[in-house]
């Protein structure tokens, strides 16, 4: 629990790297939740597993948890990371993108 007046810790590239791939776990745990992944973002199984660790792939990964608030709070609750972590992830691995 924070208290009150402390900033959230701050979140390095390691650590958002960690949480992509943690969502990508998460995604690969579920043929259903895999497969609209995959749907969504017209990559192959083949593609993704090639592309493990990228940040491209890192990126499609936050998005698409955070495009999908149910999706992003079962998996925060499941990997025992905060929601709003995956923003932060997404904004670090995205700047550090360009």
């Amino acid at each position: 629990m924070a208290r009150p007046g402390k900033k959230p810790s701050a979140l390095d590239r390691e650590a958002a790297e960690a949480i992509a791939l943690q969502g990508l776990t998460f995604l690969a745990e579920d043929a259903a939740r895999m497969l609209r992944f995959l749907k969504l973002t017209g990559l192959e199984l083949d593609e993704v597993r090639g592309r493990a660790g990228t940040p491209e792939l890192s990126l499609a990964v936050l998005e698409h948890l955070a495009g999908d608030e149910s999706l992003l709070l079962v998996f925060a609750a499941s990997r025992g990371v905060a929601a709003e972590s995956v923003s932060r992830a997404i904004a670090l691995l995205d700047g550090a993108h360009l």
